[in-house]
């Protein structure tokens, strides 16, 4: 399988002083939107609440819901429309408003050829983006496949200094093999995202987030 078909050329860049900042860990309240296939696994569902429920370090401006396919979604539009039904129906049970809140992500995913792809939550994305500055940026925090990002990127690439994208995505560098669900759902906006020098915390599956435990009482 070949998968390099074209490379998104970004002329912006990002200084690398004004990364290492953007990359330092932030001490107080930070501005934050999340992208969740929230219907494909469970841990998304903690995820989103354990987000709403920590206000004092966490100003939440938006959910977005990404695509995924399996054997739970007929295609990737389909993943998507039951991860937004899946956050609105979360929300409902935290007595959280809905409303301006969550948008609806891509129904197809960027591929090889790194195309952008249209979703309320693209364009809202960059819009929160640009509102900012590289001293008060927005944490992309993705826990899905990264398409919506890399849309946004794509679309409009002067937001890379801007934003922070946390990523769960692919496996540790040691790890004997890339098999990773986010990762393989969209090789194409991963290539993008990595490609176009946007300050990014890469969050690994196995090897990293497989060592991270919660309790029943958490």
């Amino acid at each position: 399988m070949v998968y390099f078909e074209k490379k998104i050329e970004n002329k912006i860049r990002v200084a690398e002083n004004l990364r290492l900042k953007l990359l330092s860990p932030p001490t107080d309240q930070v501005r934050v939107v999340m992208d969740t296939d929230t219907f494909n696994e469970i841990d998304d569902q903690f995820a989103i609440v354990q987000m709403m429920l920590s206000p004092d370090r966490l100003k939440v401006e938006a959910i977005y819901a990404a695509p995924f396919y399996n054997d739970r979604a007929k295609d990737p539009g389909h993943g998507m429309e039951q991860s937004y039904d899946e956050i609105l129906r979360l929300l409902e049970r935290l007595n959280i408003s809905s409303k301006g809140l969550v948008h609806k992500g891509v129904t197809e995913y960027v591929g090889l050829e790194k195309n952008a792809r249209e979703a309320d939550a693209v364009n809202d994305l960059i819009s929160r983006a640009r509102s900012g500055s590289p001293e008060n940026p927005l944490y992309v925090i993705a826990i899905g496949a990264i398409s919506n990002v890399a849309s946004a990127i794509i679309k409009a690439s002067d937001i890379i200094d801007r934003i922070v994208v946390v990523w769960l995505g692919g496996h540790a560098l040691h790890w004997p093999h890339t098999q990773e669900f986010n990762l393989k759902q969209d090789v194409g906006g991963a290539q993008a995202l990595l490609d176009s020098g946007v300050p990014l915390i890469l969050v690994p599956c196995m090897g990293v987030v497989s060592h991270l435990h919660s309790t029943v009482p958490e």
